[in-house]
């Protein structure tokens, strides 16, 4: 029998999230480790709103809404709002009732900018690795760490002297044909000694080898423990030569008072090491693990938005970058959990 074409509903309904979301939804335990996690910031979330005045989003509202921005590609704020607004399964994640109202898009950006003065994402991070059930899947002595480009917010035409002169906010004169004016480098020497953008003066100039165009860019670096791929740690530095190896010894530098031996795999193009430690298996096992960051990097960058970031500045950018590669951790962690039981 044809079904009617007809609305149907009651002029008032009782929906419980709860029971609109599967039991075996992926969602469902990756909210109950980001819960477990978010108990153990509470202290660091205290310090950074005052007691008084208007209450402000929730930070771990705010959180859960950015995991989601993650989880599911979402470019920016204002289509994150507009999908928190209809879909029942981001309402019941962020924890927010069926009638409460979605929040502006202008005013989550706002909140969501107080996160960077604790630095959150790094701590946020932490917790998540620091919880019983997660820390059993860490390895505690063999990790590999490598590094990767993040495309910055800025346009090689904002790559200008220097000393030249520049209109109001940074913009080129009025004479010179606008903000999107036609502009020829050819035969132009430029460096980051002698130029640096007027849209995000942290991004430099750089390029990933020969024959590579250049781009502003920052270098985004990670630390994975190599039994299950996880980031132990993540960070973000100006783009250049040496700010892999920087980076790498700052970030396993935690490791190092351990009693055991740590092994460490990073991307070298010309090694030290001799035949001493190459003859053996376990330095073959080691270079082939290390390639599984990459797939940490691909999902960072192209599932978490972060091959070109929509921030501008050092700091704003890296904070970013940390909290996709919590988010990582997070999609990753219930089917292990689930596997070594």
């Amino acid at each position: 029998m044809r079904g009617g074409d007809v609305r149907t509903g009651e002029l008032f309904s009782y929906v419980d999230l709860e029971d609109r979301v599967r039991k075996d939804h992926p969602l469902r335990a990756i909210r109950q480790i980001v819960n477990d996690a978010l108990v153990s910031l509470e202290r660091d979330f205290a310090a950074l709103y005052s007691p008084i005045g208007r209450p402000s989003i929730a930070p771990e509202k705010l959180l859960h809404a950015m995991l989601l921005q993650a989880f599911y590609s979402i470019r920016s704020e204002r289509l994150l709002m507009e999908r928190l607004e209809y879909d029942l399964l981001f309402r019941w994640f962020v924890d927010i009732g069926i009638d409460d109202p979605a929040w502006d898009h202008s005013v989550f950006s706002k909140n969501r900018d107080r996160l960077l003065g604790g630095d959150i994402a790094a701590k946020f991070l932490g917790a998540i690795l620091s919880q019983p059930k997660v820390k059993r899947l860490l390895s505690t002595d063999h990790f590999s760490v490598d590094g990767t480009l993040v495309e910055a917010w800025a346009s090689m035409k904002s790559f200008r002297p220097k000393d030249g002169p520049r209109g109001g906010n940074g913009e080129p004169p009025s004479d010179s044909g606008g903000r999107n004016a036609e502009s020829d480098f050819h035969g132009e020497r430029r460096s980051n000694e002698t130029h640096a953008s007027t849209t995000d003066p942290d991004a430099k100039l750089y390029k990933k080898g020969k024959g590579k165009e250049a781009k502003l860019c920052f270098m985004g670096h990670g630390l994975m423990e190599n039994r299950h791929g996880l980031l132990v740690d993540a960070c973000l530095t100006e783009a250049s030569g040496y700010a892999e190896r920087v980076a790498a010894l700052a970030m396993i530098e935690p490791f190092s008072d351990r009693p055991q031996a740590i092994t460490l795999g990073a991307d070298s193009r010309r090694s030290a090491i001799d035949g001493r430690t190459t003859r053996h298996c376990g330095y073959k096992a080691s270079l082939r693990i290390r390639k599984r960051i990459e797939e940490a990097f691909g999902w960072i960058k192209t599932v978490a938005g972060q091959d070109k970031t929509k921030f501008r500045g050092r700091d704003r950018v890296g904070w970013a970058f940390t909290f996709a590669a919590a988010a990582y951790n997070l999609v990753r962690l219930p089917k292990l959990m689930t596997e070594t039981g």
